[in-house]
């Protein structure tokens, strides 16, 4: 499986590299900007959103390096929830930008500061929309093939970095006006924005974690117990269960059987069921089948 999906990794490892850089190169910029010269709050909030979410690629790209090692004596099943661990991660540290955002906005509603040259703070930030749009819709069309949840988080964290950077753009422009709640008003929507998206990042990577089995996991168990009670020489199928491990779903299935069949037939069922079900799940790494001797 990590074979299969190996070349598809390491492209999404590398525009996670280039998104790094990328994001923190213009978050510094903005900060700068945004603290010496423009002493815009949103500006500066921006620029530490830019950083926080550069970060974060950082952060699925370390994880997309360990996703890649086989499994060894120590982790059996492989390295795949490594992902979901870095998407926890990620979502933290957002969270720890998010308070500042707030902090900054807070003093700036209650002590307001004018703002100065606010057209060029809104081109750095409407530049770094662009870039991070264009790269986190890039991204979105990659996992398509992979369905790893830390690169979706990041994805769309890439486009979320876009939208606060167009928020920004509005709030200088209408700061340019005279409008300066405007400023600290975004800063509160971003990190408002970076809250929401944290949680629910958060939800997801923690249900993996702890083998949870909701939405399409549950769907796929009434699949596979009907894939199998299809097959010829399946009395039943009792109990499935399913964990999702990183972009891969692995089970256990087990199936009562005559109990005079033959080791060799039960071998051809087990291999029928698998096929079966690989080939309708396209999620399904491996599928462990237990027989069970029909009672008379």
């Amino acid at each position: 499986m990590v074979g299969d999906r190996e070349p598809i990794v390491n492209h999404t490892e590398t525009i996670t590299a280039v998104t790094t850089v990328s994001l923190v190169s213009l978050g510094i910029l903005q900060i700068i900007l945004g603290e010496t010269i423009s002493r815009s709050v949103a500006l500066t909030a921006n620029g530490i959103d830019c950083i926080g979410d550069g970060f974060v690629s950082g952060i699925v790209w370390a994880g997309l390096r360990f996703f890649k090692r086989p499994a060894d004596k120590r982790f059996h099943f492989g390295y795949y929830k490594v992902e979901n661990l870095a998407s926890i991660a990620a979502t933290i540290l957002m969270f720890l930008f998010a308070g500042y955002i707030i902090y900054r906005s807070y003093n700036q509603l209650v002590n307001p500061q004018v703002i100065q040259l606010p057209l060029v703070g809104a081109i750095v930030a409407f530049t770094a929309a662009l870039v991070a749009i264009g790269l986190g819709v890039y991204k979105i069309i990659t996992n398509l093939h992979t369905n790893m949840s830390s690169v979706k988080l990041d994805a769309f964290n890439t486009i979320k970095d876009g939208t606060t950077s167009f928020l920004t753009v509005v709030a200088l422009l209408l700061s340019s006006f005279g409008y300066h709640i405007a400023d600290p008003l975004i800063g509160f929507i971003i990190a408002g924005i970076i809250v929401t998206i944290g949680f629910a990042a958060m939800k997801e990577a923690g249900y993996i974690l702890v083998d949870a089995c909701d939405g399409d996991c549950l769907m796929y168990s009434v699949l596979i117990k009907t894939y199998a009670e299809r097959v010829k020489g399946v009395q039943a199928a009792q109990v499935v269960r399913l964990r999702r491990t990183g972009p891969v779903i692995q089970g256990e299935l087990e199936i009562t059987v005559p109990g005079e069949m033959s080791v060799s037939e039960l071998d051809k069922i087990q291999t029928e069921i698998i096929r079966i079900s690989s080939e309708k799940i396209s999620e399904l790494e491996r599928l462990t089948i237990t027989a069970v001797p029909l009672e008379k």
